[in-house]
């Protein structure tokens, strides 16, 4: 079966409130979805009209620069915060995680503004410590695989087998990753997850035993 991916663009013009320009610091980074990309230009223009110097980074799976994706985990240099045009906190969060720097978002559709700062991650962050206690005292480790383009991580992941030659690895390979249906390995004591590091953080939630990021580990 083809599948087709279609890139659905917002069709409004999108107008920063003055109110909120007034908060940003002298250099930012600016990102949006691909909903928005086709307006990212019209809010460099805004952003520099109030002095604002606007830098673009162009992250490992984005096709656009300036386009930002939930699984970009990276660190970004050279800014003092970041401006995130679009809806939901899912993806904004994704450049706390890594840049102790605050992120400042509007959304164009409810016109509502408001800021993440790194204690609004820091949760996710304390349960990945947890999790990586838990991996280094577990005998029996489960690895989650992805069959999804651009997550396969599995020659990486098998690594583990002689970093770590006292535990048991038990690799689990599937397209989408159901978290309900880990709970059919009860001996497994402890996660690590080689697919979008978001499932490690984010929608691990609900999963009663610890999960952690392959980058943690190796």
């Amino acid at each position: 079966m083809d599948i087709m991916f279609i890139e659905a663009k917002y069709k409004g013009k999108i107008k920063l409130p003055s109110g909120f320009t007034k908060k940003l610091p002298k250099t930012i980074g600016l990102f949006t979805t691909v909903q928005f990309v086709d307006s990212i230009a019209l809010i460099q223009k805004q952003l520099e009209e109030n002095n604002i110097k606007v830098k673009f980074f162009k992250t490992g799976h984005a096709k656009y620069k300036g386009q930002l994706l939930g699984c970009n985990i990276e660190e970004f240099k050279g800014v003092e915060a970041f401006v995130y045009i679009g809806d939901g906190m899912f993806h904004p969060k994704a450049l706390v995680l890594k840049n102790k720097l605050p992120v400042f978002v509007f959304n164009p559709l409810n016109k509502k503004t408001g800021i993440i700062t790194h204690q609004d991650v820091e949760i996710l962050l304390r349960k990945q410590k947890g999790a990586y206690l838990k991996f280094l005292d577990s005998v029996k480790v489960g690895v989650l695989i992805s069959v999804k383009p651009g997550q396969n991580r599995l020659k990486t992941a098998l690594k583990l087998k002689s970093r770590y030659p006292d535990k048991e690895f038990f690799y689990l390979i599937a397209d989408n990753i159901d978290f309900s249906q880990l709970e059919n390995f009860p001996f497994i004591e402890c996660f690590v997850n080689t697919a979008c590091p978001r499932l490690g953080l984010d929608d691990s939630i609900s999963l009663r035993k610890p999960i952690i990021n392959l980058e943690l580990v190796l």
